[in-house]
């Protein structure tokens, strides 16, 4: 690559009292680092040594290759003739002749943004051949005949977790954007993501725990999760807050929200342009949300009964206490929404018929088709968790969020490794990713239920075979009306695994299927003017079927659930207000709650 003398003028020394200021500060913490780190392998060392059981997949995919090297060595072929005319295309680049990409990456990548990447031929180069590399990695994977599903997910999964990492952008010596930072700054970026780096790793305490946001631009109850209201209701497992009015009058029915406790429930309370929570109380509900603990191991014998005699039905005795009325609407998000169901399936077969209506955001209910999630759940994974929660009482929250950012790791490890670390950059303030980051703990024996008997052995579709508080449960059984909320791009739940609830469920249900993925397409307000949904009458069994007669309306779907919820019930009565009813304000929203974090 060329350089003039003026080039080669703009790269600047580094500044010697910072280099060594630096280097001093990263022998201190490094020692610091090193010594917790091997405290905690101490007390909870694994006992395999491939805990996610990829050695054995990977064996079984490399068996099924071989026996047919004719297809291995044709995908060669293939790599080879690209790469050659790859080669060929660089060398009259160099002559000045214009030549055509061999390959470009997808539109929605954007680790090659920087202009250099086409501009200038080394790294032109050096961006093709990644992409043609990692295109014959998963052309070859892909191939392997004969493998189980499983297997096969599990090769195909791992293999872009290497192929993501082994990007040129991820690298100093390969990225334009940070070669030219380096020589701007004199290394100082360098030095600067070295001290990020440790600093991530101290609050990791000895593993690495990346900074995505600047964490100290947010307070929960000060510039998230500020819509007003108070908690009227708490027991072992959750606070129920009551959101005060802003209209005179309120529809009768009010409106319970089951959200996830993989996440804080605030997630649908971020700002007040976002806040889905802000936006019904403006429609007219009286919003009622469970806001869950951050389970410590005092909870670790808590189960999913648990969760549904101290979540569901605590929070409609204390609704009926707070309002007067028995019957309510309910929402459940994600994992909110699988305790829902099986909390009227429960409630079906105790004759209980105080919830009226049930809405479903992002919700698996059958877990055949689980997604990339399902890559971390067979017997040999599930041992290795449930040693670690024995151990423990729960599963860390920083396990969790690694889990789910593993699913889109170029957006959510690699791109602040870049930034971050190579860049030498703070983080931006962004509410999302605080949110994201302000992980939760889940009890050991709920979270060995959940994983085994949904993920692993799907039973919560299999009428009767699961029991809850002693009582077999069928979601058949569900007749209520029913809105179901899928995302086109969900990653963590699929919408065609979702769709599978429409042939369940017993009662009339709308299905609506949102664009983007399981948060940004739940949280999209009319204003924003974002992401289009889909409707359609007709439930086929085949979810794509009821994408082909479905039609696309744009914007927000918010407009059309609150359409579909009046027609449910109409009448309506003047405003309550939060601790004036039958329960008296224990505290302000959001609570006490939600402010525990998991590395508390």
């Amino acid at each position: 690559m060329s350089q003039d003398s003026d080039d080669k003028t703009s790269f600047r020394l580094p500044d010697p009292a910072v280099v060594s200021r630096t280097m001093a500060d990263v022998a201190e913490r490094g020692q610091r680092i090193v010594t917790d780190f091997l405290k905690r392998q101490g007390n909870e060392s694994a006992s395999s040594p491939d805990p996610l059981n990829i050695g054995n997949a990977f064996m079984e995919m490399t068996t099924r290759l071989m026996a047919n090297p004719a297809r291995l060595m044709q995908a060669q072929i293939g790599f080879w003739q690209d790469y050659l005319t790859l080669w060929q295309n660089t060398a009259r680049r160099m002559m000045g002749d214009p030549t055509q990409p061999v390959i470009e990456e997808a539109k929605t990548d954007r680790r090659f943004k920087d202009e250099a990447w086409r501009e200038n031929e080394v790294f032109d180069f050096i961006r093709q051949s990644y992409l043609l590399s990692a295109r014959f990695f998963t052309t070859v994977v892909e191939g392997a005949e004969g493998l189980d599903h499983k297997t096969a997910q599990k090769v195909d999964f791992y293999t872009r977790q290497f192929v993501d990492a082994m990007s040129p952008s991820n690298f100093l010596m390969t990225n334009p954007e940070v070669l030219r930072r380096t020589a701007e700054t004199g290394g100082e970026n360098l030095l600067k993501g070295l001290s990020n780096l440790l600093s991530d790793l101290e609050r990791g305490k000895g593993q690495l725990r990346i900074r995505m946001t600047d964490e100290t631009k947010f307070k929960v109850g000060e510039n998230i999760a500020v819509t007003p209201g108070k908690v009227v209701f708490r027991n072992d497992l959750m606070e129920l807050i009551q959101y005060a009015p802003t209209t005179e009058t309120v529809l009768k029915r009010p409106l319970l929200i089951i959200p996830p406790w993989i996440n804080k429930f605030y997630i649908l309370d971020l700002r007040p342009k976002n806040s889905f929570i802000r936006w019904a109380v403006e429609q007219g509900h009286t919003v009622f949300v469970i806001s869950w603990v951050n389970p410590d191991e005092k909870l670790a014998e808590k189960g999913f009964d648990d969760y549904m005699r101290e979540g569901p039905y605590a929070a409609l005795d204390a609704i009926e206490k707070a309002t007067g009325e028995k019957g309510a609407n309910v929402i459940g998000y994600c994992l909110g929404g699988t305790l829902l169901a099986s909390t009227l399936a429960h409630m079906a077969a105790k004759k209980d018929t105080r919830v009226k209506s049930a809405t479903f955001f992002t919700t698996m209910v059958d877990f055949e088709e689980a997604g990339e999630l399902g890559v971390f759940i067979d017997e040999e994974q599930l041992q290795s968790l449930e040693e670690k929660m024995q151990k423990r009482g729960f599963l860390d929250g920083s396990e969790m969020a690694t889990t789910f950012n593993m699913l889109r790791a170029n957006d959510l490890i690699w791109s602040f490794v870049v930034s971050n670390y190579l860049m030498g950059q703070e983080p931006f303030p962004f509410d999302l990713l605080y949110w994201n980051d302000d992980s939760t703990r889940m009890p050991a024996r709920m979270h060995s239920f959940y994983l085994r008997r949904m993920y692993q052995q799907n039973d919560l579709a299999r009428p009767g075979a699961i029991e809850l508080d002693g009582v077999p449960i069928d979601l058949r059984k569900v007749k209520l009306p029913t809105y179901i909320l899928s995302t086109r791009e969900d990653h963590i739940a699929p919408w065609k695994s979702t769709y599978r609830a429409t042939q369940i469920y017993g009662g009339k249900i709308r299905f609506v299927l949102a664009a983007s993925g399981h948060i940004a397409g739940v949280v999209n307000p009319p204003e924003s003017g974002k992401y289009s949904h889909w409707v359609g009458e007709e439930l086929p069994a085949d979810p794509d079927a009821w994408f082909r007669g479905a039609t696309e309306l744009s914007g927000s779907w918010w407009p059309d659930w609150q359409r579909w919820i009046m027609t449910q019930d109409k009448a309506m009565v003047p405003a309550r207000i939060p601790g004036e009813g039958g329960l008296t304000a224990l505290c302000d929203a959001p609570g006490d709650y939600v402010r525990v974090q998991a590395r508390d």
